[in-house]
């Protein structure tokens, strides 16, 4: 019988091919994403829960599947931390700080488990964007160096090396060919602050 994780990846790999989705940047199957933020996972847990989780992550954000689908095919515990880890603004949130916002408060109100995940999550999107776009890195790592200061229940480990690739990835940015000055990043950053203070207002 297969395990809980085996039929995650089946699913995970089959759902994500059916919905013909590729990486952004180098054009492989999607599923290569998963499976490196489960491997990361497993690198501090051998929860099933958790690295069945972490293979199913994008399904629902980003495949027909729904969160039913999860919790029939894999129990409640496995649905409720893809719940926890799926990206759904508010409708009609058109700034970009304000919407990434939302998901930011989304992911910290989330379990240790699910924040543990989203870490490695980020650790394998961060890995590489300077080399793909640098043009959108500057604006990408300023956005998840204010995600993960909300996720600070998930585990250290993946929390410290996250942090560790989103400021050597700007520190880079700083230097040539892109030159881009430090006060650009203060700048972008006060943004999620701005957003935070009108989201507030509104309420």
């Amino acid at each position: 019988m297969q395990s809980l994780e085996e039929q995650a990846r089946r699913y995970a790999t089959k759902a994500h091919a059916e919905a013909g989705q590729r990486r952004k940047y180098t054009d492989e199957p999607y599923i290569v994403h998963p499976a490196a933020v489960a491997e990361l996972v497993r690198s501090v847990t051998d929860n099933e829960v958790m690295l069945a989780a972490a293979w199913l992550h994008d399904t629902v954000e980003d495949t027909p599947s729904t969160l039913n689908d999860i919790t029939s095919h894999f129990g409640e515990k496995v649905a409720q931390l893809v719940e926890m880890l799926t990206d759904s603004h508010p409708p009609g949130t058109k700034n970009r700080a304000a919407r990434k916002l939302a998901h930011f408060r989304h992911t910290a109100h989330a379990s240790a488990e699910a924040q543990t995940i989203k870490l490695a999550d980020i650790i394998d999107n961060t890995r590489s964007i300077i080399h793909f776009d640098a043009r959108f890195a500057r604006v990408y790592l300023i956005e998840k160096r204010v995600q993960i200061s909300l996720l600070t229940a998930g585990h250290p480990d993946l929390w410290q090396q996250a942090s560790t690739i989103i400021e050597q990835g700007i520190d880079q940015l700083t230097l040539a060919p892109h030159n881009i000055p430090t006060e650009w990043f203060t700048r972008q950053q006060q943004k999620y602050a701005l957003a935070s203070s009108a989201t507030a207002a509104n309420q």
